[in-house]
């Protein structure tokens, strides 16, 4: 049967590019692209380690995806698959926290002038961008400015794409370039739009979470690289060492499933008309915790997951200078607004954080425990 759109028109098959697309979210999303609808794929990334599943010859779909093993910095086959594309989706990008300070300048070159080329060849060509930003354009809430009793109203945390402003700590607080560096692409964008008729759609996702995201330090990543929270925390878990809280974990976030995630993806991609010209948040409001709740909710599921005691596992404050280095800063809390997603798209997560973070720590536990054990009962040198 054909699949249809929101608007009851047949979806007609278009060839798509995912810069970025051998990640944890293009992974996902190609995968729902291959076993769902009919389009084509056309992945570039550096790596096809989370995508090798999805390029078998045997699969039915063999013949819809491709992918080119390729850095977008100055190669000039980007424009050549643009141009050959109907839609490119660019999910490429640094986005670890851990980063922003330490590495500057790879952050504000990734997430700003290596995008530029994508957005000119986007507009040049007459063909659709779908940008992922990030609700870290935000920054600070309003309401962190603001005496204890006002912070419960919602309008001064509630996150809205077409009213919030955007509020950074100073320029020495570089854990801030990454938000800065994405939020002038969200502009250029639309001053491409605005100008040259640029056919967009900008994504903000916020804390999606899932299987396949991030790495586990020593196994599939860096020994001393420093993952996003979720990977960090089951780094820890898996290991049995604390979870390590930053400046006692008082952060609070909003957690979406990868799954849920996808499906806001896909509809962005069917319903150009509806979806052009719009900035979409893409979280769940009711998934929200502090980062402190979320290490303790963590222990209770894979104390589960794992057949070993909460008892053995804990958790341990230290201060972000220590874990992060010299210039970071925080955001109190990021709330997405809805309104616009649930009118445009009719969008609504489903996943409770209790039934993702069972999933998710399900998958850590199978994919990992096996060598990290390994790893642990090695003789130290």
């Amino acid at each position: 049967m054909d699949r249809v759109n929101l608007d009851g028109k047949p979806i007609v098959p278009i060839s798509i590019c995912l810069i970025g697309g051998g990640g944890f979210i293009g992974s996902h999303l190609t995968e729902k692209l291959m076993s769902e609808t009919s389009h084509k794929a056309i992945v570039i990334d550096v790596s096809s380690e989370k995508v090798n599943h999805l390029l078998d010859k045997s699969h039915p779909w063999a013949n819809r995806i491709e992918f080119h093993q390729m850095n977008i910095k100055n190669d000039s086959r980007l424009e050549t698959l643009v141009k050959a594309s109907d839609l490119t989706i660019n999910l490429a990008a640094i986005c670890t926290p851990a980063d922003y300070n330490t590495r500057p300048l790879d952050t504000i070159y990734s997430n700003f002038i290596d995008a530029i080329p994508v957005i000119k060849f986007c507009t040049e060509n007459n063909k659709r961008l779908i940008h992922f930003s990030t609700c870290e354009v935000f920054g600070k809430t309003i309401g962190s400015f603001l005496p204890e009793e006002y912070r419960k109203e919602p309008q001064y945390y509630k996150l809205k794409e077409d009213v919030s402003p955007c509020i950074f700590g100073p320029v020495h607080k570089q854990r801030w370039s990454y938000a800065c560096a994405k939020q002038m692409t969200d502009r250029l964008i639309y001053a491409e739009h605005a100008e040259n008729g640029l056919k967009f759609t900008i994504v903000r996702p916020y804390n999606w979470i899932g299987p396949r995201m991030d790495f586990i330090p020593g196994v599939d990543g860096p020994s001393d690289g420093v993952p996003r929270v979720l990977a960090c925390f089951s780094n820890n878990l898996l290991r049995g060492e604390p979870l390590k809280l930053v400046d006692g974990g008082h952060s609070q976030r909003t957690f979406l499933y990868i799954k849920d995630a996808i499906e806001a993806v896909m509809l962005m991609i069917d319903n150009p008309d509806r979806a052009n010209g719009h900035i979409f948040n893409v979280g769940n409001p009711d998934n929200e915790v502090s980062v402190k709740q979320l290490a303790e909710l963590m222990i209770k599921v894979y104390a589960k997951v794992a057949g070993v005691p909460e008892s053995s596992l804990s958790t341990l404050d230290v201060s972000s200078e220590v874990f992060y280095g010299k210039g970071y800063d925080d955001s109190d809390r990021r709330i997405p607004d809805m309104t616009i997603i649930t009118k445009q798209l009719g969008w609504k997560p489903k996943t409770s954080l209790d039934d993702l973070l069972d999933s998710t720590l399900q998958y850590q536990h199978q994919t990992y425990s096996h060598a990290i054990k390994k790893e642990l009962s090695k003789p130290s040198t």
